[in-house]
């Protein structure tokens, strides 16, 4: 899961970053409204956790400039203010979930992956597509019920291209939902091709069906 952490307070960023990505989340970060503004105008996210009150804006805000795009991530409103007021008009704005602080960072993680299962796969805690089963509390992965080894990213990528089967997704769609910031570090694809390949390679030693199609000179189909 691709998710953006907008947070000014320096320690429970860094916190919640630190516990999602030992979840195997990817994680993007943004500590004031422009910033967090300028990523959600530009990037997609699975998930967006937004502070109410941050230096130069307001959360809220950044609730409607998503619904204003038409995104489809998940959007969960933390606040220090337990205040019904806020949590009205989040809910009304659009946003999924609310929470106050403080609170714990295991409630946090599983209320973006139950609002990212309600979004991609029907709220379903198993996703069964043709030989594929995951089981996704536990991201364990069966083809023809023989267990798959994945590593994080293969895990994710498989996820991605179940969420978005028989549609064309773009090898640069692909890395930022990956390695989000991190992409900007790379000046090629390569590993995008390391892990597709080995992806592959892994499901057909199983048994399973070769889904996924390269579409050259723009990215992959997950063709079903």
């Amino acid at each position: 899961m691709k998710i953006l952490l907008i947070e000014d307070e320096k320690d429970l960023l860094d916190s919640m970053k630190t516990y999602l990505e030992s979840e195997g989340c990817i994680c993007e970060t943004a500590d004031d409204f422009q910033k967090a503004s300028e990523k959600v105008n530009v990037y997609e996210y699975d998930c967006v956790v937004v502070d109410i009150t941050l230096p130069k804006g307001n959360g809220l805000q950044l609730v409607k400039e998503l619904k204003e795009k038409n995104s489809e991530a998940g959007i969960i409103i933390v606040s220090a203010k337990n205040s019904l007021d806020d949590k009205l008009k989040g809910l009304e704005l659009g946003s999924d979930d609310y929470l106050t602080k403080p609170f714990h960072l295991s409630e946090l993680n599983a209320r973006i992956k139950a609002i990212v299962r309600r979004k991609n796969f029907d709220g379903k805690n198993e996703l069964i597509l043709n030989e594929i089963k995951i089981d996704l509390p536990s991201r364990a992965v069966y083809i023809k019920n023989n267990l798959l080894t994945l590593t994080t990213k293969e895990y994710e990528l498989l996820l991605f291209f179940i969420s978005s089967k028989n549609k064309v997704i773009t090898k640069n769609a692909i890395a930022e939902h990956l390695w989000g910031d991190d992409m900007d570090q790379s000046d090629s694809y390569d590993f995008i091709y390391t892990h597709i390949k080995n992806l592959r390679k892994k499901m057909l030693e199983k048994g399973g069906e070769d889904y996924i199609k390269t579409i050259y000179g723009i990215g992959y189909n997950f063709s079903v």
